[in-house]
């Protein structure tokens, strides 16, 4: 059973709204999932009730197939690490066996220790900064499709080879921001380009960024970096488009989601460049998936995020149907390392796997948003430019990272 958790005010309020697990009478063993994400504040539409639908999904179409029961809750770190934190601990002392999506990645990083601390799970489906399986790895930690270095190699990379090599970025200030910005700077210079300046702003309190967009065209800089996501990007892109910046900057989000397109609209977001790891309309497989999700979330069609919740969800479950419960119920790090050790398949991403680090290997997909007159339908919003292989997107593996038995 699902229980979502809104607009908890703190700590000690988070604490109290996490449903007590209570014990269970004798029968088939239990898994327990949490599914612990935003489900009130800037990522909610991109995260939130539509990954809680999606791991339910995918906990429904494994059922037939399981010799163990599954029960699952989910809750609202409202982007908060400490509230978090104390609801993944809670979790775990109650008998969680693993903390599901997990979004903002300043979140992701401290529910990564509690969970190597309580040897438990971390099954990311969403957070973005690529520390997570790298100078922050855990053998206890996931994530699934998606990261910094990637986006900032696709898109970022792309835009340079294209000529656009002067840049000035507006920054959430976390460790996604930063992680987005430094990555991109990085490939922005390799490329023989230039950063004029970078502006980083409080995270999650700024809805007004007017004085920021107008320092960034001030710079003379030719390309507008996004280094932030969710309603932040939703309201620079915006605003940019308010103050004319569309005009003289190219506008660069470094990590759009399908809801941010959706929610500016075409008019205003065409032509814009995308990186994704999944989209509903790539093939046959991923709109079998969405036509099955779209009936538990009509309103919100699924992004990269949604999908990786399904997908790391269900491979866990393989995982511990392959182990027996029991043994997949003892130790966090050894069912994350059958994890890597079993080739994922699904409809959402097709066929893959899982580095030793805990990054899985999936190749990425630069779109281009449409123009209004290319679009069919309210989420017909890509067309695809090139499939970008998982060599180039995949950052060089952490000699720490590379975790064993041991």
């Amino acid at each position: 059973m699902s229980i979502s958790r809104r607009g908890l005010l703190g700590s000690a309020a988070a604490l109290s709204s996490v449903p007590i697990i209570r014990p269970r009478a004798q029968g088939r063993p239990v898994i327990k999932l949490g599914v612990l994400t935003d489900l009130s504040g800037t990522y909610r539409d991109n995260t939130g009730p539509t990954s809680v639908a999606a791991a339910q999904m995918a906990i429904d179409e494994m059922k037939p197939h399981l010799s163990f029961d599954v029960e699952m809750i989910s809750a609202d770190h409202q982007n908060k690490p400490d509230v978090a934190s104390t609801i993944a601990r809670q979790w775990f002392d109650q008998g969680v066996d693993a903390a599901i999506d997990v979004p903002t990645s300043s979140v992701a990083l401290a529910v990564a220790e509690v969970a190597k601390e309580k040897d438990k799970i971390m099954l990311n489906a969403s957070a973005t900064v690529s520390a997570l399986t790298d100078a922050q790895c855990s053998p206890n930690t996931i994530v699934w499709s998606f990261d910094t270095y990637e986006n900032a190699q696709s898109t970022g990379g792309t835009l340079v080879k294209q000529g656009f090599k002067s840049w000035f970025f507006i920054t959430a200030n976390y460790a996604f921001g930063q992680s987005l910005e430094e990555l991109t700077s990085d490939v922005v210079r390799k490329g023989g380009g230039e950063v004029k300046g970078a502006l980083r702003y409080p995270f999650p309190d700024t809805t007004d960024f007017s004085s920021f967009l107008t320092q960034a065209q001030a710079s003379g800089a030719k390309v507008l970096g996004l280094a932030n996501a969710g309603l932040d990007t939703q309201n620079c892109i915006k605003q940019a488009h308010e103050f004319g910046l569309d005009k003289t900057m190219k506008i660069a989000p470094m990590l759009l989601f399908l809801q941010d397109a959706h929610s500016v609209g075409l008019d205003i977001c065409q032509g814009t460049t995308v990186t994704e790891t999944f989209y509903w309309d790539l093939n046959d497989r991923t709109r079998a998936f969405t036509k099955r999700l779209v009936v538990k979330s009509p309103k919100n069609w699924p992004n990269q995020a949604h999908a990786s919740a399904y997908a790391i969800t269900l491979h866990y479950l393989k995982t511990a149907q392959a182990m027996g419960a029991a043994d997949a119920k003892k130790s966090g790090r050894g069912t994350v390392l059958k994890m890597k050790s079993i080739p994922t398949d699904d409809d959402a991403f097709g066929p893959g796997k899982i580095r030793i680090d805990g990054r899985g290997e999936f190749p990425a997909y630069l779109f281009q948003v449409k123009t209004p007159a290319e679009s069919k339908g309210e989420w017909d919003l890509y067309k695809l430019v090139a499939k970008v292989p998982v060599e180039e997107v995949l950052h060089p593996l952490n000699d720490k990272c590379k975790f064993t038995t041991a």
